[in-house]
């Protein structure tokens, strides 16, 4: 039986799925030739031609203030507040799904501190631009001299400013009349006055709010920072949200903002971010300009994508969560095949294609804000604004279809990027040196788990849609990044291989069945060729990105974790969505973290904490083999066959003492860990229980 042709072909192909021989994209040098365009718009073009500059606006999206902290949020803003380019050609929108009153009174607190911040990060040049990764970043040696007296000033004002967001905060509760309470149930807006700062009351959670405010307006003169020197147009907006009426997500909120700040600032360029990606580098705008003003190719490029990159990643990775081999190869190669996929943040879009123009089309001239909106009042585009934010504008209309991004994806941000390129669109990966945004990385296994279930599942939802890279871009797009899109779409799938393997040649080995060729057998070549290249290149490509080698194999433990267990429910949930048993949900990952959990995250301690159906299936997996390598281990010593066993089962040894060994993190959280981060006692006996059933069952059976 080891010596079978048909086995070996199956376990071939299984295999080439289980090491992760995939359509992995290789490239040339991409679309545009990036060394060579970058910097230009640092240098005399972007002094003389700064007035043709185009205007950019920038969206920042939040949906819930308890996982995503409204101080987190700010900082995000303030940075990209703080851009190197013309501040009146910069517009900042805040899009708050949650309708926080907290994100609000911050929001409103930063308005008056980016005056101070501004110009601080110009006359110093500094970098970040987030206050907060900014001060964090200080070491003593940089505080200077000249530096010192500003840094004391900005920093008493940072301490202002949050304190005064507290203070604020507080206020406005204890002032608020049980009449403003009964007019928030109605949905009503509420404007007070408080320390003769206008404050919003009614930004609650309530469904049938909605609300747009213009905290700084970049057309008025007297809009200045401690400089003199124009600030940036700062825009808050909670759109209208009602329990019958599909909101759609982020791309909801996206369509939302493209729409309002048409009205307000209508920028050419539409940058989007995460609320915890901040800009690391200032001179992101102009970067991106090189590509999108290129004379020769430039006119074809409908967005730039940055990579996302995250500041609290551990030294050795334990979660694999910096995408490091995505980030420094895959989307390199994507990149000279067309472009890149759409990932949600870092992206900078063309606003015309965003709202419908196709490719060949020409351009219509944008309105400038100056000319369309020069005479309207900001009460009158917070009214405008309202109308494009109600919940029911998108009807009988092309928004989430032909306008806008894409509805009806947990990643409408791929399925996007996708149909811009299927109309002949092409897209630009930029990686720079220094990174353009840094955001918080999930710190326990659950949130990681959780992130890869929504991405694998949005991905197969695509592969299974009129939008699946397998028809509907056919021949559209280039083969090269046809199947690269299928090689993040097959992510679901492709747990079905990885079950096998945890699962079958463990329990065959018990029964002392080889399913892989004998050591003497020729066929073992291509199983040894197979694994032994699969994990060589894999090792020498995660190096070359700058991890290390334990990087390396916790990556390879979360590539098994996520296929056993996320890529599994996603597979499942999939399955039962398009069969009508149940509906997608966005589940936003959290960006914040107790203390306990932040320090064993710090010391790479693995995570658990919770009683999951995911880490059911990973404990009962991983006893099962821990369960059948024990029994053939003595069954062998008893019966004093161990060089035999060896000789004919050496495959499958191989495999369940290489599984038993990665699930080391695991069994401690199970059985040898006290703290409050280890797996639940009861679901450690739950799992027992059923893997020591499943390995009885089997042997019973045979």
């Amino acid at each position: 039986m080891g010596d079978g042709f048909g086995l070996v072909c199956l376990e071939l192909s299984c295999g080439s799925v289980f090491t992760g021989f995939s359509l992995k994209p290789f490239g040339g040098t991409g679309f545009i030739d990036a060394p060579s365009r970058t910097g230009s718009l640092r240098g005399p073009y972007s002094t003389m031609h700064e007035k043709k500059l185009p205007g950019v606006d920038i969206f920042v999206c939040t949906a819930d203030p308890t996982i995503e902290p409204p101080i987190m949020v700010i900082n995000t803003v303030l940075s990209v507040m703080a851009y190197d380019y013309p501040q009146h050609k910069l517009s900042v929108y805040l899009s708050d799904d949650g309708g926080s009153d907290l994100t609000f009174f911050a929001l409103l607190e930063a308005s008056k501190f980016a005056k101070h911040w501004i110009p601080y990060c110009k006359k110093f040049d500094v970098e970040p631009r987030s206050p907060a990764a900014y001060f964090r970043s200080l070491t003593p040696d940089q505080e200077d001299a000249n530096l010192a007296k500003d840094l004391a000033i900005i920093k008493a004002c940072f301490s202002h400013f949050k304190i005064n967001y507290t203070r604020t905060w507080r206020t406005a509760l204890k002032t608020l009349p049980s009449s403003a309470e009964s007019q928030m149930k109605k949905g009503q807006n509420i404007k007070d006055s408080l320390n003769g700062t206008q404050i919003l009351l009614a930004v609650t959670m309530t469904p049938l709010f909605k609300y747009a405010s213009i905290l700084l307006d970049g057309r008025d003169p007297k809009s200045t920072d401690v400089a003199g020197c124009t600030l940036p147009t700062l825009v808050y907006l909670a759109r209208e949200k009602r329990p019958h009426h599909f909101h759609n997500f982020k791309a909801g909120a996206m369509n939302a903002l493209i729409r309002v700040s048409s009205k307000i600032s209508n920028g050419q360029i539409i940058l989007n971010v995460d609320c915890d990606m901040y800009s690391n580098n200032s001179k992101s705008i102009r970067d991106t300009l090189c590509f999108l003003l290129d004379e020769e190719k430039g006119d074809d490029i409908a967005y730039v994508q940055f990579p996302q990159n995250f500041e609290n990643v551990t030294k050795n990775e334990i979660y694999g969560a910096s995408l490091r081999v995505i980030n420094e190869v895959e989307f390199h190669g994507l990149d000279g095949y067309g472009g890149p996929l759409y990932i949600g943040s870092g992206c900078f879009h063309r606003r015309d294609i965003l709202s419908g123009r196709k490719f060949g089309e020409e351009c219509k001239k944008e309105e400038r804000r100056e000319d369309g909106n020069k005479l309207k009042s900001i009460f009158e585009l917070e009214e405008t604004s309202k109308a494009l934010a109600s919940c029911t504008y998108e009807e009988n209309t092309q928004w989430g279809n032909e306008i806008g991004l894409k509805y009806g994806c947990p990643v409408e941000d791929v399925v996007t990027g996708l149909s811009i390129q299927s109309q002949g669109w092409k897209s630009v990966y930029f990686n720079p040196a220094r990174k353009a945004f840094l955001g918080v990385a999930p710190n326990t296994l659950p949130q990681t788990l959780v992130q890869h279930k929504r991405w694998s599942e949005g991905d197969f939802q695509i592969l299974l849609s009129k939008y699946s890279p397998a028809w509907y871009a056919y021949k559209k797009i280039s083969l090269g990044l046809q199947l690269g899109y299928c090689t993040y779409c097959l992510w679901a799938p492709n747990c079905l291989a990885i079950l096998y393997y945890l699962i079958v040649p463990s329990l065959y080995l018990l029964k002392g069945i080889p399913l892989f060729p004998q050591i003497s057998s020729p066929w073992l070549v291509p199983f040894a060729y197979v694994i032994i290249a699969k994990y060589t290149y894999s090792l020498a490509e995660f190096l070359w990105s700058g991890g290390s080698v334990l990087g390396w194999w916790n990556e390879q433990r979360i590539w098994l974790y996520k296929r056993a267990s996320a890529y599994l429910f996603a597979f499942i949930d999939t399955i039962l969505n398009k069969l009508g048993f149940s509906n997608s949900a966005f589940i936003i990952t959290a960006k914040v973290a107790d203390e306990d959990v932040s320090q064993r995250y710090e010391k790479e301690i693995m995570e658990f904490g919770t009683s999951s159906p995911m880490f059911t299936v990973l404990a009962v997996l991983a006893l099962l083999n821990l369960y059948c390598l024990s029994g053939v281990v003595m069954d062998a010593v008893v019966k004093k066959s161990v060089a035999q066993v060896c000789w004919t089962m050496f495959p499958q040894i191989l495999l369940s003492a290489v599984l038993v060994t990665i699930n080391l993190p695991l069994f401690q959280g199970l059985f040898l860990r006290k703290d409050k981060g280890k797996m639940p006692s009861s679901l450690a006996v739950k799992s027992a229980a059923f893997a020591l059933f499943s390995f009885t069952f089997f042997t019973i059976l045979h």
